[in-house]
């Protein structure tokens, strides 16, 4: 395999790679602001220029230098080459261009939300000088609103064209453009023509600085206090991979995570910003009878208690079982939430939850698909129950039974959907006189109708797994705590059979979970073929510390 030395480092490389490509993937650090591997290539930025040496065909092989430093993101790498970015000349370079960039950039690092993620501040740091010698006065550029999503603070600019490319290239929408020439060009839109395509949200990503920033997140909270969890999108079908960065129990943003064969770089904006309903105000956090009122948040042991009792006094009966398994929850939730029907009625009626749909899939140029299907496992959910024996309904012939089936007496409904989903035939359907347990988050026109109310957590909340529309089984981690006194719906299962049974509760667990559900030959891809989320590794600060 071919390979060149990078900095006294060998390394492998494939045909087409640059040499910057080559550097990323050994984990060797080359600065660089405009390159990135989802956009074209225009080298524009300057800072990843290194001093390449490479063997002479003309001279027998021998290693000679290159006439001038070269653009690592624009040359290809080529078997035997030499290259230094931390020779002599690659460090005047790269003090040379970060001085430029900083003449006219303001140095609001303490007010910026781009601070602690900033390529602007790391690379000042590692390659730029320690003081400015820049006197005269800076250009100043306004603050623009330029979309929904989106704020553009020109100052901060550094011109790298990450977000021109990507509404040309990605979305080829091409609502921004560079303006005017030399120290006065700007990033700007169309006049009459906003940011405003379903995926304007990454531009922020994009931004290497902090010139395009995020309105929903402006000034929430300091980055370095959040933590990164990997998850799924939980609201869609895509299944595209996501960072759920959170504090203290309340999560502040949703970022990608890359995967080539699914989300690329990016999300869309409905993914982006649709995981408000979690901190929602009406969402219900503590169970509830309808016999009486709300219970206290001091009282919540006692209202659990009472209220998995009235759960399972009404559960036993002669007559037939029904559940709907929400698609919007994990292949988990319905493992045990099947696993508990069976043991109540081996001859339960059970579906899968309506699965909404919103128009039709629409792609993009750059290869990114925004799914129509706006619930991310009703396939997952299918295979599970399938896979118990069950014969699996729909939501429509789930309704239809429920409107015919005059000996099922007790009906266990799960919900978890970011808003209404109960139509008023379907609650027609289920009546005024069969038992009702619902298990859901947000309030609809069943939550004042159940026996029994008990509060499930979110995505967020559990772990998991989900199968996208292309059948991709793919894990997530909790991030957070249930919000208040909510539950798994895989735990209320497994607490709901332990009391049926009169045996000793168990705490549910994801992996263990998966293990059981791969000892049954159709659900063995539980086991080989689940993609788990890549655990991030903890960096370690080369700054110094002082003890005081």
């Amino acid at each position: 395999m071919p390979s060149i030395t990078i900095n006294g480092r060998p390394a492998e490389f494939e045909e087409g790679q640059s040499i910057l490509e080559v550097a990323l993937a050994q984990e060797q650090e080359i600065p660089h602001y405009c390159w990135h591997p989802g956009l074209s290539v225009v080298a524009n930025c300057r800072i990843c220029l290194a001093e390449i040496w490479a063997p002479n065909p003309r001279n027998e092989g021998k290693l000679e230098p290159m006439p001038k430093l070269m653009p690592t993101c624009q040359t290809m790498a080529q078997d035997g080459q030499v290259v230094y970015t931390d020779s002599p000349k690659a460090v005047a370079n790269q003090r040379s261009v970060m001085e430029l960039l900083l003449i006219n950039h303001p140095v609001d690092c303490p007010v910026c939300d781009q601070a602690g993620e900033c390529y602007l501040q790391d690379y000042a740091y590692r390659y730029g000088r320690a003081s400015s010698r820049f006197e005269e006065e800076k250009i100043k550029q306004p603050k623009k609103d330029i979309g929904e999503h989106v704020l553009l603070y020109g100052d901060r600019c550094i011109m790298c064209t990450r977000c021109v490319r990507f509404t040309r290239e990605v979305t080829g929408t091409e609502e921004l453009m560079v303006q005017g020439r030399g120290a006065t060009e700007e990033i700007d839109v169309f006049p009459g023509k906003g940011l405003d395509n379903e995926l304007s949200g990454n531009v922020v990503d994009l931004c290497p600085v902090g010139a395009l920033l995020d309105k929903d997140f402006l000034f929430a909270q300091r980055v370095w206090f959040m933590t990164k969890t990997p998850s799924i999108d939980g609201i869609t079908a895509s299944g595209d991979n996501i960072s759920v960065e959170h504090n203290n129990g309340t999560v502040f943003r949703l970022k990608p995570r890359p995967n080539a064969s699914i989300n690329k770089w990016w999300i869309s904006d409905e993914i982006r910003y649709g995981w408000k309903f979690i901190h929602d105000e009406s969402r219900h956090v503590m169970p509830m009878l309808r016999s009486r009122d709300e219970w206290p948040s001091p009282k919540a042991a006692e209202a659990w208690t009472a209220s998995m009792e009235a759960a399972t006094k009404g559960l036993k009966s002669d007559g037939r079982l029904a559940m709907m398994v929400s698609p919007m929850l994990s292949c988990e939730d319905a493992w045990h939430l099947g696993q508990m029907a069976l043991s109540i009625d081996p001859q339960a009626v059970i579906g899968v939850g309506p699965v909404p749909f919103n128009g039709e899939d629409k792609s993009f140029p750059g290869g990114y698909t925004v799914r129509a299907e706006k619930a991310p496992n009703a396939r997952g959910v299918r295979r599970v129950l399938s896979a118990l024996g069950i014969d699996v309904l729909d939501a429509v012939g789930m309704e239809k039974a429920l409107s015919s089936n005059t000996s099922i007496d007790r009906v266990i409904l799960t919900g978890n959907y970011p808003s209404e989903w109960v139509t008023p035939s379907f609650a027609d359907a289920v009546g005024q006189e069969r038992f009702l347990l619902l298990i859901d988050t947000l309030p609809n026109s069943l939550t004042s109708r159940a026996d029994v109310f008990l509060p499930g957590a979110t995505w967020m909340e559990k772990a998991g797994t989900f199968e996208n529309v292309d059948g991709i089984l793919q894990s997530f981690e909790q991030a957070i705590e249930p919000v208040d006194y909510c539950k798994s719906e895989a735990q209320i299962a497994m607490d709901l059979q332990s009391a049926l049974s009169g045996q000793k509760p168990t705490v549910f667990n994801a992996a263990a979970t998966r293990q059981a559900m791969a000892s049954q030959a159709a659900l063995d891809r539980f086991v080989s073929d689940v993609t788990l989320p890549k655990v991030p590794q903890t960096v370690e600060s080369d700054m110094s510390i002082i003890e005081l």
